[in-house]
């Protein structure tokens, strides 16, 4: 039977006393563990391996950990991993410092092995039941995107990318919504739920969001939907005798989309728009999708 594979600690301290202890209990304990002796050296070891769990120190000469903690939240590829600090310092605005640093927990010197095994597991299992949430958001084709309180996003489904690249016709659309949100992050308090807000691209709202909420330190959920413009349907449905969705389907046609972007837009698959098209096309009495577009454009030209 194969050996399962064993969790990778890095291990961040510039004293040679504390590694060689702490290597010795983590490996006997199960864990394959990287050591860094400065803060760089750890953010150059994570470029290219990517560890379960960070141990670090607090107070390292030239980047101390609290920097080196920051560093490593601002990589997209690696701010998952729970980074549990190891410090001297017991004082309440250390710990604090430790935690806004992007820190989950932190461990008072000297280490308490016991302790020490009990944390990592815990904030290992944690890690492994967030990340099993956001493959399941993934499958599930949910539009969602969690950013910081900056309006960097911190992660978003493939879905929500592409929606947002199709709704913007740009591939780095994500821009765009990245500074919307940091200006609604500005302006709200934190008894804000539920709020919607829109993101506007050449002019028009493409985009609205919806807050959903805070789920994690400095990590804001949003839901995104696409812009449908409501009146535009409604004048294309009553004139036309369309359902709901294929005057949306419509709607995104006159405007020059693709039916794969229709398809991210509104959640449909290829097939569906397919199937749309083929009713509008007899509602219409068109024959293509360039007469139907110039035959919604007209109406809504009048309105």
């Amino acid at each position: 039977m194969a050996e399962l594979p064993r969790d990778i600690v890095l291990l961040v301290d510039d004293s040679p006393e504390a590694l060689g202890f702490l290597t010795d209990a983590l490996e006997q304990s199960g864990f394959s563990v990287l050591i860094a002796t400065s803060g760089s050296a750890a953010l150059n070891i994570v470029e290219r391996i990517t560890p379960d769990l960070i141990l670090l120190d607090a107070v390292m000469p030239v980047m101390d950990g609290f920097e080196t903690c920051r560093r490593l939240k601002a990589n997209a590829a690696v701010s998952q991993i729970p980074v549990i600090f190891m410090t001297g310092l017991t004082e309440t605005e250390h710990v604090v410092h430790a935690l806004e640093s992007g820190g989950v927990d932190y461990l008072t010197k000297p280490i308490n092995i016991d302790e020490l095994r009990a944390r990592i597991g815990v904030h290992l299992r944690n890690a492994r039941s967030a990340q099993s949430a956001r493959v399941a958001l993934d499958a599930a084709g949910r539009h969602l995107l969690a950013a910081k309180g900056d309006g960097n996003i911190h992660w978003s489904t493939p879905q929500a990318t592409r929606l947002v690249n199709a709704a913007m016709g740009s591939d780095d659309g994500m821009d765009t919504v990245t500074g919307t949100i940091a200006g609604w992050m500005k302006t709200r308090t934190p008894a804000t739920r539920d709020a919607t807000f829109s993101v506007s691209y050449a002019g028009q709202d493409v985009l609205h969001l919806a807050f959903l909420g805070t789920i994690g330190p400095d990590e804001h959920l949003f839901r995104l939907t696409a812009n449908s413009q409501r009146a535009d349907d409604q004048v294309l449905r009553q004139r036309f005798a369309l359902t709901q969705r294929e005057s949306e389907v419509l709607l995104w046609i006159a405007k020059g989309k693709a039916n794969r972007d229709i398809g991210e837009i509104l959640g449909l698959s290829a097939r569906t728009v397919n199937k749309h098209l083929e009713q509008i096309y007899v509602k219409l009495g068109v024959e293509n999708r360039a007469s139907a577009a110039v035959k919604a454009a007209h109406v809504l030209h009048e309105v």
